[in-house]
């Protein structure tokens, strides 16, 4: 599995063995290149200078390729079956991971996840560990740029409100950035931390008036995020947090839209 972007991801360039645990089986080995790159000074070395146009800057490619270590017993037809968006999703798990464990080794808040949806190419396929990592396959097919399109014009016109926020006309509330960040860490698996976020969201809505329909669901996030302080988070949470993200996005659009 593999995919590029046209931005550097972050971490450096090399292969990595990603496992859930140091004494656990291999999962699958990470490797991450950089393609294109224009050479850089020395740190340092570059002065201001004076320029009369702004000509684009070249920009890298970084590619991430996910080489699972499971033997094939017959390539082609695990191909022509695979269910790929299965597999890219498992792929960008991997590489979120591996993000995450970048940000917080290099103590960086700025580096970000990635999604299908900033890929500029998407290629699954099989061959050997050396020649996937080098962009070689025995097989390979290269999906469809994932486009989400235009958005549809609706009562939210995500838009005019970009402009509204940005042009200070619409102040944004603290909780939608914390509710986002809920919702990420539950698509990626992390409950611990999306029961955290859910805490302090749940109370700066509650806080505010027009949501006190989201009061039923203020003990079971207490209590979500209680269990991941201790270290423990059984499976009925996920479930909780679940429903009460639902329901903060729900009324966070109702008050975007002034109901």
């Amino acid at each position: 599995m593999q995919l590029e972007f046209g931005f550097l991801l972050g971490p450096p360039d090399g292969r990595y063995i990603v496992r859930p645990t140091a004494d656990a089986l291999v999962e699958s080995v990470l490797v991450l290149s950089t393609l294109g790159a224009p050479q850089r000074a020395r740190l340092g070395a570059r002065r201001s200078r004076a320029v009369d146009d702004a000509e684009p800057e070249p920009v890298p490619t970084s590619r991430a390729t996910v080489v699972s270590v499971t033997t094939l017993s017959s390539p082609a037809s695990w191909l022509a079956g695979v269910d790929l968006d299965a597999e890219v999703a498992s792929a960008l798990s991997v590489l979120n991971r591996s993000l995450r464990a970048h940000r917080a080794a290099a103590a960086d808040p700025y580096v970000s996840e990635v999604s299908r949806e900033r890929a500029l190419v998407v290629r699954v396929g099989y061959g050997s560990g050396d020649e996937v990592a080098d962009g070689r396959f025995g097989e390979a097919v290269e999906l469809p740029r994932f486009a989400t399109g235009r958005v549809k014009r609706s009562m939210e016109a995500p838009e005019e409100r970009f402009a509204a926020l940005l042009g200070g006309r619409e102040e944004l509330h603290p909780a939608e950035e914390l509710v986002l960040r809920a919702r990420a860490d539950l698509n990626a698996g992390r409950p611990a931390e999306a029961a955290l976020q859910c805490r302090v969201a749940i109370e700066a809505l509650l806080a505010a008036p027009g949501a006190d329909e989201l009061s039923s669901h203020r003990d079971a996030v207490a209590a979500a995020a209680n269990a991941a302080l201790s270290g423990a988070m059984p499976g009925k949470h996920a479930a909780v947090l679940e429903e009460a993200v639902t329901a903060m996005e729900r009324a966070l659009k109702r008050r975007r839209l002034g109901a």
